[in-house]
């Protein structure tokens, strides 16, 4: 995902407040071993990305910041929304490095519900993990991971250790936590 990008000069409040109103997103771009750089992201832009991505997936996504001429890879670490109108307020990027890795949180899907045996006998899916840290090279970052529910019965679940790991990624997480059970109604 290709984003645009300026330098911001000045980080004051009222100028910051500006910005906003001028419909643009104050944001920090994180390097290793270099300093904090401070850019301007457009609204419009960075919301029509948003709309076009899948649910769960923006921890994952890599972008393509174009800062005055220069291409920079990166993820975004933190995003701020404002409470009540609920638009995107800040946004923290970390820079990608080919050879340093980096922790992201990767979506979980799950598979196969309307053929799941549990869920036809009465039974509810209920996802109990819905994402998991990972470390990883910028180039191994998975978009998602998935796991098949179809062969769970009520009162059946699945752990982590039943999603299939790619070389190269490392997760945060015990293997032997739920990630997905089939549960029984209450009265049922």
């Amino acid at each position: 995902m290709k984003l645009t990008a300026n330098v911001r000069t000045t980080s004051k409040k009222s100028e910051t407040k500006q910005l906003r109103r001028d419909g643009k997103i104050p944001a920090v771009l994180y390097s290793a071993g270099q300093a904090t750089q401070q850019i301007i992201i457009d609204a419009d832009q960075f919301n029509a990305v948003l709309r076009n991505m899948k649910p769960g997936r923006l921890p994952t996504t890599t972008f393509s910041l174009m800062i005055d001429g220069t291409e920079k890879k990166a993820i975004i670490k933190d995003i701020q929304y404002q409470l009540t109108s609920y638009r995107v307020s800040h946004i923290d990027f970390e820079e990608l490095f080919s050879e340093i890795p980096v922790s992201v949180k990767v979506p979980i899907q799950c598979t196969g519900v309307a053929e799941c045996a549990g869920i036809k006998l009465g039974g509810f899916l209920r996802q109990v993990k819905r994402h998991v840290k990972v470390e990883c090279l910028p180039k191994h970052i998975p978009s998602e991971f998935t796991i098949d529910v179809t062969d769970l019965g009520i009162k059946q679940a699945k752990k982590l250790s039943d999603i299939s790991m790619p070389e190269g990624v490392v997760p945060h997480a015990k293997m032997d936590e739920v990630v997905v059970v089939i549960s029984k109604r209450a009265g049922g």
